[in-house]
C-alpha cells in the first residue's frame, strides 16, 4: 500500500479537481473544490443538479479526471490521472458528506448544491520530483501495486 499511501498523501495536500463526463457522444468537464477519503479512494464534490456534467451524469456515470499543481519548472510537476464512476450522494450517506465538507470550506455552508462522490477505479499518480516521468500506478481490487 505505500503507492496508493504517497498518493493519497499529495492529493490530500491538493483542492481543486477536475472531471469529466460522456454521454451520447459529447464530453464535458467541470472543476470544483473536493475532500478526499484515502480509506475509500473517493474524492467528494458538490455540484448543482442544473448544471451540464451533472445532468449528462445522471445518478451515476463513468467519469475521468485529473488533479494537478501549478509548478512553473516541468522538475516539479505532479498530478493524478483517474477513471471510474461518479455518483450523487442521498439521504445520511450525503448528509455525513456534506458536514465534512462544509468543515474544510466553510464557504459551501451556504451552498444547497447535491453532494457527488468520485470513485476512481485507476489512478496513476506522475511525480517528476522523483526523476522526470516518474509515475505510480494504483488499480482498485487488483494485486500488487504497480510503480
Amino acid at each position: 500500500m505505500e503507492t496508493l499511501a504517497a498518493i493519497s498523501r499529495w492529493i490530500a495536500r491538493q483542492h481543486v479537481i477536475t472531471w469529466c463526463v460522456a454521454r451520447d457522444g459529447e464530453l464535458w468537464c467541470a472543476n470544483a473544490f473536493y475532500i478526499y477519503d484515502a480509506q475509500d479512494v473517493a474524492f467528494y464534490v458538490l455540484s448543482e443538479d442544473n448544471t451540464r456534467h451533472a445532468q449528462m451524469s445522471g445518478p451515476r456515470a463513468p467519469v475521468a479526471g485529473t488533479i494537478n499543481g501549478q509548478p512553473k519548472t516541468v522538475a516539479l510537476i505532479r498530478g493524478v490521472q483517474f477513471k471510474g464512476e461518479i455518483r450523487r450522494l442521498e439521504g445520511k450517506e450525503s448528509e455525513a458528506i456534506r458536514a465534512r465538507y462544509n468543515h474544510r470550506f466553510p464557504v459551501a455552508r451556504v451552498l444547497s448544491a447535491p453532494v457527488w462522490e468520485i470513485r476512481p477505479d485507476e489512478l496513476k499518480f506522475t511525480d517528476n520530483t522523483l526523476g522526470f516521468g516518474k509515475k505510480h500506478y494504483w488499480l482498485r481490487d487488483s494485486g500488487p501495486e504497480q510503480t
